[in-house]
């Protein structure tokens, strides 16, 4: 199983209190931390407020991250979870994706969803269509994301996005482009998209969600002619690792006391837990057919979760 893990960037609150002058050198030192422990891939949230709730404390934008992440990390990939289809035009996004693919040397995981953090749509101006329209827009610039990073001069006439004659240049290294994660889990559309366009999805699931989505997809990939075996099924979810019961109760009250989540939630996740309990729940994901973990390290500046947790790579 491949591992990737997140790097502060304040959306779940994990740079409160650290001053902000200090805050780009925590997250560089985040990811050259999981660069230098091998995990395979480092990932930033596409999010402009804070949760639980909308505060002050800093968000810093994912794009804006990945170029930066581009140029002070030399091996590890780079990836969004995920990228908000409707926060930016699908044909200047492939340009953005496409550019920094080419300066990462070809480390890009592309990843989009439909979207869904409706406070930061009515905040930031964007109009927010129903779940059904969002869907229909994100599957319009998944094809356009292709169509741009494999042809000269694409040509799509959409009901929302459009282009004529797009060039795109520089092509991504990646051939035919990054790797397109298609992200969420609405079974009735958002795993149709993935049967029909993606490399990749992605769940926040226990393992019986796991396997239960695993079979909705395996259904879209017979229904689309797809083989269900050439999209990678992966996991994203909150990663604390206890060396014993008192250092994760430790770890659980000091996430609490800034988070604004109550300790009760994180004891009920399925990789939160001590040692021996989370090695053994992640062999289940993986003996399910799970093939990478993309996880939220929430005390990645204070704690050692991200140490224990590189044993398993």
């Amino acid at each position: 199983m491949k591992i990737g893990g997140f790097v502060p960037q304040g959306w779940r609150m994990d740079l409160n209190g650290i001053p902000l002058d200090k805050q780009w050198n925590t997250i560089i030192e985040s990811a050259n931390k999981l660069e230098n422990l091998n995990y395979e891939s480092i990932w930033v949230y596409d999010h402009f407020h804070t949760v639980p709730k909308p505060t002050q404390d800093p968000t810093y934008e994912c794009w804006t991250l990945m170029a930066a992440l581009s140029q002070t990390t030399k091996k590890v990939r780079l990836g969004q979870m995920c990228t908000c289809n409707s926060y930016r035009n699908p044909a200047y996004l492939t340009k953005v994706a496409s550019n920094i693919d080419v300066i990462s040397g070809g480390r890009l995981e592309y990843a989009i969803g439909a979207g869904w953090y409706d406070h930061e749509y009515k905040a930031y101006g964007y109009e927010y269509p129903s779940d059904g329209e969002r869907l229909k827009m994100l599957e319009e610039s998944l094809i356009i994301y292709q169509l741009m990073t494999t042809q000269e001069l694409p040509e799509f006439e959409g009901k929302y996005y459009s282009i004529s004659g797009a060039i795109n240049q520089p092509k991504p290294l990646q051939k035919p482009y990054p790797p397109l994660w298609v992200c969420g889990g609405g079974e009735k559309v958002t795993l149709k998209l993935l049967a029909k366009y993606g490399d990749y999805g992605n769940w926040d699931v226990d393992v019986e969600g796991f396997k239960h989505k695993s079979n909705i997809l395996k259904k879209h990939c017979e229904e689309q002619e797809r083989t269900y075996e050439s999209i990678g099924r992966t996991l994203h979810t909150n990663v604390v690792i206890g060396e014993d019961k008192n250092d994760l109760d430790n770890k659980i009250k000091k996430l609490a006391s800034y988070s604004n989540i109550p300790e009760d939630y994180f004891y009920k996740r399925p990789l939160i837990g001590v040692k021996e309990e989370v090695f053994e729940k992640l062999d289940e994901y993986e003996s399910e057919g799970c093939s990478y973990l993309i996880a939220y390290i929430p005390d990645i500046v204070w704690g050692n979760t991200s140490e224990i947790l590189a044993e398993k790579i």
